[in-house]
């Protein structure tokens, strides 16, 4: 019989996995003596639907699933740190699986399959911490929605995923965070799990595993599927580090009802996978059938029927697809309105690769319109120009200096995070923001704000009422920017389909937006600094000391579209993943 502790926990700092795993005996799919053996089913790289299919021939269990990523995980995350818990009742919940699947039971496509959430999801038999000290025991007593729709479709939640405290609303400048929280430290990627040799004493990434959410657990086969949240980039950007599919969805496709939030104008819960198809599985499973009575936002798009977004997974789904190539800022640099140096850009390695991704588009029978201009990026306005309107983020836009930039996420911070903290009645540990900083300051010394909490602090000092006005104005702006003359002025202008954006820079616009970005695994460019701005990990120490080699960074594509245009959108990168074939496994991990 498998072994481990009640609940596998990493404790603040800790580094190593806290579990003792025994070889199981054999279980009901398991060789016995007098039988034919089997092939032996391995979960590394498989895909869903062969997973499904091992299952359904009998060639392997959702027992021996769990067993073997619960092996791979013991084995592996001690590099990685990917996770916070696992769950102690998966073997439990696989048996179950596996006895329905007896019986003639299969409850959906991702019946007795192991996935993750991000430990910002609420589940009742796991604590939900956010990654945050003061949140190390909450236990909710409720379950997401998309919690509740993985279960109904008989997936296992095997483990919940690291993210940075918070989903990265803590600390900001001056002191801005890196892959970290308090409850687990810093996270890895597996594509190279060493620590930066130029920040002494830090610990942090020599490769970045990107946004709040971590893919790396995916990326190295420690469960099918992970899901993650996304405000500003938190889904595309850790999919594009550990070469994943990464969904951000339109906002309300997915209920963000028992997800920890920042702000509900711009978060977003969506796959990160290893393929399309897998994401296109889970897309469909996170989706609910009908809105959600706690999530307003649900009435956005209409699914597809039965939910199934893999029908839209064609071969030929490039053939005639107008995909536009906005060169402006995204591949090249520009000089904005009232400001003498250039932004933007990619180096050389990244023009490359992304040259070569726009002759494989074409080879497919895709019309490239290149360039296209994206209006808000072209505007001579200052104040017109989406690239000059970033959101507040750090503690030189606190109020009375955040004049250019949008007040949304400070102002959604405490609007929406206290709103969550009063729906968790006498389980919340702190009722307000205001406690939850009080309680980081006496704290401090337990390691609750290594990087201070500069974002807090900042959307603390909001007013919900005196300051409505401005937010609301904000609003407009952003959707103005991101929307009528950002994403669907481009499309409209030249009739596109989608845009197609390096690595997962085009997070941002589509954030904003609220719109739909799919980032698609690629190549692979130098982790050198300087890095352009989407490629690797952004590097600000300067040059790696003599002997050390850095090892390659995951460089995928993106592709944007209008608001519920994921069933096209899926297409696409279906397309252009069968066309490459590009994803590479990490060799840490085989």
């Amino acid at each position: 019989m498998l072994v481990f502790p009640l609940m596998i926990t990493r404790p603040n700092r800790l580094l190593g996995i806290l579990a003792a795993l025994l070889l199981a005996g054999p279980g009901d799919g398991q060789t016995k003596r007098g039988q034919t053996e089997r092939q032996p089913f391995s979960v590394v790289e498989a895909t869903i639907p062969e997973m499904q299919a091992a299952l359904q021939s009998k060639r392997t269990t959702s027992r021996e699933l769990v067993t073997q990523y619960l092996t791979r995980i013991a084995t592996y995350d001690r590099v990685l740190h990917s996770l916070v818990t696992v769950n102690p009742k998966a073997l439990a919940e696989a048996d179950e699986r596996d006895r329905e699947r007896a019986a003639g039971k299969v409850r959906g496509p991702l019946h007795g399959i192991p996935v993750a959430l991000k430990d910002n999801i609420h589940t009742t038999d796991m604590p939900t911490t956010g990654g945050a000290l003061a949140f190390a025991d909450l236990t909710p007593p409720y379950e997401a929605t998309l919690t509740r729709n993985l279960r109904e479709a008989g997936a296992i939640i095997l483990a919940k995923t690291t993210l940075i405290e918070l989903a990265n609303w803590v600390a900001g400048a001056p002191t801005p965070m890196s892959a970290y929280n308090a409850v687990v430290g810093f996270g890895f990627n597996p594509y190279d799990p060493r620590r930066d040799p130029r920040v002494s004493g830090d610990g942090r990434a020599v490769l970045s595993p990107g946004g709040s959410s971590s893919g790396a657990g995916t990326a190295a086969s420690f469960w099918a599927a992970n899901v993650g949240s996304d405000t500003g980039g938190s889904i595309t950007q850790p999919s594009n580090q550990a070469m994943l599919v990464g969904v951000r969805p339109t906002i309300g496709r997915i209920s963000r009802y028992g997800v920890i939030p920042i702000t509900a104008d711009h978060d977003t819960a969506g796959p990160m996978t290893r393929s399309v198809t897998d994401a296109a599985i889970l897309l469909g499973v996170l989706e609910s059938a009908a809105p959600d009575a706690n999530d307003a936002a649900t009435k956005t798009c209409t699914p597809p029927a039965g939910r199934d977004y893999t029908k839209f997974l064609q071969r030929d789904s490039l053939r005639g697809a107008r995909i536009g190539i906005p060169r402006a800022f995204y591949y090249e640099r520009v000089s904005l309105p009232g400001e003498e140096r250039p932004r933007g850009g990619l180096n050389a390695e990244q023009q490359k690769v992304m040259a070569e991704a726009i002759e494989v588009l074409k080879r497919e029978g895709a019309a490239i319109v290149d360039p296209v201009e994206i209006p808000s990026f072209a505007d001579k306005d200052p104040k017109k120009n989406f690239l000059l309107w970033p959101y507040c983020s750090g503690a030189e836009q606190a109020k009375g200096k955040d004049e250019g930039c949008s007040v949304n996420f400070k102002y959604g911070m405490k609007r929406d995070f206290n709103s969550w903290l009063a729906s968790l009645g006498p389980a919340a540990p702190v009722k307000t923001l205001t406690e939850l900083r009080e309680w980081n300051v006496a704290h401090a010394k337990a390691g609750a704000i290594k990087y201070g909490q500069s974002r807090l602090d900042i959307s603390d000092e909001m007013d919900l009422q005196a300051d409505r006005g401005r937010n609301e104005a904000d609003v407009r702006k952003d959707q103005l920017l991101s929307r009528t003359n950002g994403i669907d002025g481009v499309l409209q202008a030249y009739r596109l389909d989608a845009i197609l954006t390096p690595g997962a820079n085009g997070a941002d616009l589509a954030a904003r937006a609220g719109y739909p970005l799919i980032v698609v695994p690629f190549g692979m460019v130098p982790n050198s600094p300087p890095n352009g701005p989407a490629g690797g990990a952004p590097q600000r120490q300067g040059p790696f000391p003599p002997g050390f080699n850095p090892k390659p960074a995951p460089f995928g594509v993106g592709f944007t579209g209008t608001a519920c245009s994921e069933p096209r959108l899926l297409g696409i990168a279906y397309a252009f993943e069968q066309a490459t074939k590009r994803r590479v496994p990490p060799a840490f991990a085989p």
